[in-house]
């Protein structure tokens, strides 16, 4: 299938940004499905938002009356669900807000993105997911929707009214980066999620091992003079996790594993039939605790760096598809939290639009088939979370991506969109990038000449 040159369609790209109401026809295109491991050249229509209809037939010619966009032989696939991210709205929002996290998200190639509730104030309450939904609405471009705290405040000893915040829109509920110490609470809070079916997104690390704990225990915390955070702090709160699980029936997803003993727990999970999902940052599949270096705080985030035997415990976990979802972890922080001792320095750092291409070098390094890898950004979180995206079939939302596999390109921290700029990735090389992000079939990023 014969590809446009970039500067050739990035012309085609930067046409007035259509409305939902139009009818557009995306002709030559690699149509990628991962939910159904579709893989095929062809084409598609938007009509009011939707997907009208897909398939070879649509790969040289469109229907009349329809605005053509030509997608040079490139991937046309849903747009990523990022099911882990932190927005800076309400309280942050020095940091981030909806509006630049979309802007950041849509670059990237993400169109709908799950925000944490550890805002200011945290969103434990209905009003608070209101709020969100309605500043969403208001200035984001991409869909937002909002996890709820479990616990009130998220301090871990008051459950928060489960029922009514899953009514008034709340998709999951978590204790944001801490997990919820006391057994006791997590098990009536998992008791009462099995009741309104609703799924819990829970980060685990034993509060009393990690202790003051910084980056991964071992020879390179001892090398820095740095208090490590050893292995069995995660995974011990993950096997108690595991235990109530079980005794409750209620779903759970661990948001983000880091070490292969835990993927170890989350196998045998799976295997004795338990409801539970797993996922992992873009960070660990791509970064090590070598990386910190000389105490380089953009690589201080939670859970911390492991060794490199780990990540590739990682990288190997979703390829056997042990792991379900990969996420940005996207975490804004200021120049003022970063520019700190290691030890003092807040944890965390961007991704929504180095998520995709630190994922792509995983399918060109061979760990992973294409779909495959998509699978674990698009349709698995999208279906772990009930939500309506993610799939290329009629009826569906039209929230497409056109993805160019080939394109090298530099990360500059100053050309992301995002408010912050605390990227691991400062200066590294990708290959692969999104010309263009669709939300409902309207246009919201093309890809400009100067990124």
């Amino acid at each position: 299938m014969s590809r446009t040159p970039k500067a050739t369609l990035a012309k085609e790209l930067t046409k007035i940004g259509l409305k939902p109401g139009d009818k557009i026809a995306l002709i030559n295109a690699r149509l990628i499905d991962p939910a159904t491991g579709r893989d095929e050249a062809g084409g598609l229509v938007i009509a009011n938002g939707e997907i009208a209809d897909l398939g070879p037939k649509l790969r040289r010619n469109a229907p009349d009356g329809h605005e053509v966009i030509d997608c040079g032989g490139h991937v046309l696939c849903p747009g990523l669900v990022d099911m882990w991210m932190y927005s800076g709205e309400p309280g942050f929002e020095h940091r981030e807000t909806l509006a630049t996290a979309s802007h950041a998200a849509a670059a990237g190639g993400v169109t709908t993105i799950i925000c944490s509730p550890e805002t200011n104030p945290v969103i434990d309450d209905v009003a608070l997911v209101d709020f969100v939904e309605r500043r969403a609405r208001d200035t984001a471009i991409v869909h937002v929707h909002p996890m709820a705290a479990a616990t009130r405040g998220l301090k871990g000893e008051e459950m928060t009214e489960i029922g009514l915040l899953k009514e008034a829109g709340a998709v999951a509920f978590t204790n944001g980066a801490s997990s919820i110490a006391s057994a006791r609470v997590m098990r009536r809070m998992l008791a009462y999620a099995r009741d309104f079916d609703a799924l819990t997104v829970h980060n685990t690390e034993e509060s009393e091992l990690a202790n003051s704990g910084v980056m991964n225990e071992g020879e390179v915390s001892s090398r820095l003079g740095l208090p490590g955070i050893p292995k069995s702090a995660e995974v011990i709160t993950l096997e108690r996790d595991i235990e109530l699980v079980a005794l409750t029936g209620a779903r759970y997803h661990a948001a983000q594993l880091s070490c292969a003993s835990a993927l170890d727990v989350l196998r045998r999970a799976k295997a004795r039939g338990l409801p539970v999902t797993c996922g992992v940052s873009i960070n660990h599949l791509s970064l090590n605790e070598n990386d910190i270096g000389s105490y380089r705080t953009f690589f201080k985030m939670r859970p911390p760096l492991r060794p490199e035997e780990d990540r590739m415990a990682m990288v190997e976990g979703l390829a056997a598809g042990d792991i379900d979802v990969v996420v940005s972890s996207h975490n804004p922080k200021d120049a003022d939290a970063k520019r700190r001792p290691f030890a003092e320095a807040e944890d965390g750092a961007i991704g929504l639009e180095t998520l995709l291409p630190a994922a792509l070098r995983l399918y060109h390094s061979g760990h992973i088939q294409l779909p495959a890898l998509l699978r674990t950004m698009i349709s698995n979180p999208a279906e772990i979370l009930g939500l309506p995206y993610g799939r290329l079939q009629t009826g569906a939302p039209a929230d497409l991506i056109i993805l160019d596999l080939e394109t090298p390109w530099v990360v500059n921290p100053e050309q992301l969109h995002s408010k912050s700029k605390n990227t691991p990735f400062d200066e590294s090389q990708m290959q692969g990038r999104v010309l263009r992000t669709l939300v409902n079939g309207n246009t919201v990023y093309t890809l400009s000449d100067d990124e």
